[in-house]
């Protein structure tokens, strides 16, 4: 069954309901879709009840007619963020949840609206750009709090249950699907892709990763992190794939082709504060940085060839940089 346009009317009786059991009486606004999010439908609304402030606060919606699977899950999300209400790494609170019904009923759940600022610094236009002094204190935080999130022991946090990835996976996972693209998007990654596989270094002891760790899924305000948002792809696995991951957005090389704010902070003092909040080391990170360079050239394949399958002309131009940057880091190029 393909996507369906969630019934809104319906979505906003059962969202009624469900904050109804946080507090009688409860009475919801009408829902404001909000832009973004292609795993996830998002709304904000204000909800109220006798006795209370007029609260702002957020839904996330699977897409009706769909699985709620991978991605989609939005209740996975709901208990990873119901995991950390407490840690060291701001989170949404979640409000409440609903499993949904038939696939034209989806799952949600409903978080508070947290203040603040959401923006990529590298990817600003020049009239847009954050001060310098921004930029570096919010980086700088943003690697406190991943450092915190991966200290966490996802047992103590009641997600001990969750299967772990390894990093085999990892890599058979975008080999994979650089496989299932046309040939011309997944021209010259073999190299890369037999590199990584034959060099993988032994996997530390794994911890929650948020799997799309960077500034622009963070809510700051000022030079700090007041939430981090956006959780559709968390798994428990090797720190360092989040962590390769946040330091490429942060500092891309020269063969990636793309600029870097002025304030943004080295990887070097990045690490530190990273490494310091953790209360750990890391090594071994060039394979890694390969990695998710390898990885992002994978997804952007994804997405050029499902663009084809609706018809539009698609290709993976920036790959090239994503491919010679990696081989670089793997000694191959």
């Amino acid at each position: 069954m393909p996507a369906v346009p969630v019934d809104e009317s319906e979505l906003h009786a059962r969202a009624e309901a469900v904050l109804g059991e946080v507090a009688p009486g409860a009475r919801v606004a009408p829902l404001q879709a909000l832009q973004g999010g292609a795993s996830s439908i998002t709304y904000w609304t204000t909800w109220s009840a006798p006795g209370r402030a007029e609260e702002r606060v957020v839904l996330k919606v699977a897409p009706a007619g769909l699985e709620p699977t991978k991605n989609r899950d939005v209740l996975r999300q709901a208990r990873l963020q119901r995991a950390l209400a407490g840690t060291a790494v701001p989170v949404p609170r979640v409000l409440g949840e609903h499993p949904g019904g038939p696939l034209e009923i989806p799952p949600f759940f409903v978080m508070s609206f947290e203040d603040g600022a959401c923006v990529e610094p590298n990817f600003l236009p020049p009239e847009q750009q954050l001060p310098p002094e921004e930029v570096r204190g919010r980086e700088l935080d943003a690697a406190r709090v991943l450092g915190e999130l991966h200290r966490l022991d996802p047992a103590t946090v009641g997600l001990g249950d969750e299967p772990e990835t390894g990093l085999e996976a990892e890599v058979a996972r975008w080999v994979d699907s650089f496989a299932a693209c046309d040939e011309d998007l997944r021209e010259g990654t073999e190299d890369v892709g037999a590199a990584l596989a034959a060099r993988i270094p032994p996997t530390g002891t794994t911890t929650l990763m948020h799997g799309d760790y960077r500034l622009g899924n963070t809510l700051s305000r000022g030079t700090t992190v007041v939430s981090v948002i956006d959780w559709e792809i968390w798994q428990r696995g090797d720190a360092r794939v989040d962590l390769a991951w946040f330091l490429m957005m942060a500092n891309p090389d020269a063969a990636l082709g793309r600029k870097t704010t002025p304030g943004m902070p080295s990887n070097r003092e990045l690490l530190d504060v990273y490494q310091a909040a953790r209360g750990a080391e890391v090594v071994d990170m060039s394979w890694f940085d390969a990695l998710v360079r390898y990885k992002q050239a994978a997804a952007g394949a994804l997405i050029a060839r499902n663009a084809r399958r609706r018809g539009q002309e698609a290709s993976a131009g920036a790959n090239a940089g994503l491919l010679a940057s990696a081989r670089l880091l793997l000694g191959i190029g």
